[in-house]
């Protein structure tokens, strides 16, 4: 086991206090104790007309009470819209996945419901006895949603004529379980805590589940069955993300990120752990991987994304640096293409462009929501193209509202752009 060093690109160490940002905020410093959402103030969303902004390329004068006043920055070459404002009586927005053009978002009450992408139609929703959908996978027919059980459903999806979920199982099979723990076997098959996050391997037949028991499970895709248990952190284990190649990432309120090699030699696949990315005392909250495997980004409370580059051997990690923009703890991160976008307990996102030289480029703050941006997905173009010049957006607030966004670079030259073109939405 390994700790990377600090390198010279990383923040300065905090100091546990109130200091003033070069953007004229209070960032609050302190990792002793994570800020509970659960009693975060906000109002209830006020439906407007929808308009285009250019991007700013600092933090809003007021993260708290987003302002309807555009801002603007003479430079910019980024404008963004807001396609759609969905209020439903869910409750508090919990997680979100996008697969194959539909957006699968999962809230505080006992439904999961899906989107058809580019229209943002409701398309069909996942009931179940359970309530409160805390994290979501979909992978090719698979649809596996967390809830505050502490049990993964499964559904099949098929689309034999139309579109349908068929529930398949429970993780962990409850007959299964209560076998196990009669005869004295693996009494520790189920999450003993709630479940934080899901990650899917297809190729190793493999999903992972971490959990605010510090634990991670890894269940075999084939028979559902719990293969192995990782006591991983010392603290809450907040997220999680797999590689392409097996290599395990899992983030803890113990303010480090610690990364897994499975050892396919061995009968049980277990997992050893390889190297230990310190946070700069910071509590993880949130993980994600580009496409390539190649970068790592983690988002935490005192609203810093660190982010690791992996070099050709899966073990080589070198710190890259860090994003300084949000004000409040860094709650939710997606990639797509050579775009981050990250959600915050500010009330909003921020997109970041990954330029060639690997510096990052704040191209839009999306404000709207009036509480903590709690999950977030994106696509190129409109979700039905690859253009590299578009980013489409959902996120999902614990406001209980669910918004689409545009991104969209254009050049100094091309002029105002017209909103003629758009269609905008608001439902409730």
């Amino acid at each position: 086991m390994a700790s990377l060093e600090d390198s010279p690109n990383s923040p300065p160490n905090p100091s546990f206090a109130i200091r003033k940002t070069s953007h004229g905020f209070l960032r609050s410093l302190s990792w002793k104790e994570a800020p509970s959402f659960s009693e975060f103030p906000y109002t209830p969303p006020h439906f407007a007309t929808p308009h285009r902004r250019s991007s700013p390329f600092s933090s809003p004068p007021r993260p708290h009470t987003p302002s309807p006043i555009n801002f603007v920055a003479n430079n910019s070459k980024t404008t963004y819209t807001c396609l759609s404002s969905i209020l439903k009586k869910d409750g508090q927005v919990l997680s979100m996945a996008i697969s194959n053009g539909v957006i699968y978002t999962g809230s505080s009450n006992n439904l999961i419901r899906m989107w058809k992408m580019p229209e943002f139609t409701e398309c069909g929703q996942l009931k179940t006895k359970a309530s409160m959908a805390v994290a979501l996978g979909v992978s090719h027919d698979r649809v596996y949603a967390a809830y505050g059980d502490g049990k993964i459903r499964v559904w099949r999806r098929t689309w034999d004529g139309s579109f349908k979920h068929v529930r398949l199982a429970t993780i962990p099979k409850t007959g299964g379980y209560v076998r196990s723990y009669i005869a004295g076997k693996d009494k520790t098959m189920k999450h003993l805590g709630p479940i934080t996050s899901l990650a899917i391997n297809i190729s190793d037949d493999t999903l992972y589940s971490a959990s605010l028991d510090k634990t991670v499970k890894i269940w075999r895709l084939s028979d559902l069955r719990c293969i192995e248990t990782i006591q991983a952190h010392s603290e809450p284990i907040n997220a999680i993300v797999v590689a392409d190649d097996g290599v395990l990432y899992t983030a803890s309120d113990d303010a480090t990120v610690k990364v897994w090699r499975r050892n396919f030699c061995t009968g049980d696949w277990p997992h050893s752990l390889i190297v230990v990315l310190p946070a700069k005392f910071s509590p993880v909250k949130t993980l994600t991987l580009t496409a390539d495997n190649r970068i790592l980004y983690g988002g935490c409370t005192d609203g810093y994304i660190h982010y690791w580059l992996r070099g050709g051997f899966s073990g080589q990690l070198q710190y890259g640096g860090a994003l300084q923009g949000h004000t409040h703890a860094v709650m939710c991160i997606a990639n797509v293409g050579n775009y981050v976008i990250s959600g915050s307990a500010d009330s909003s996102s921020r997109v970041w462009l990954r330029e060639s030289d690997g510096q990052h480029t704040c191209l839009a703050v999306l404000i709207g929501h009036r509480g903590p941006v709690r999950c977030v997905t994106a696509g190129l173009g409109r979700l039905g193209d690859d253009n590299e010049e578009e980013c489409t957006i959902c996120t999902g607030s614990l406001d209980g509202v669910i918004k689409l966004w545009r991104v969209t670079r254009t050049s100094k030259d091309s002029g105002p752009l017209s909103t003629s073109g758009y269609e905008y939405f608001e439902l409730q």
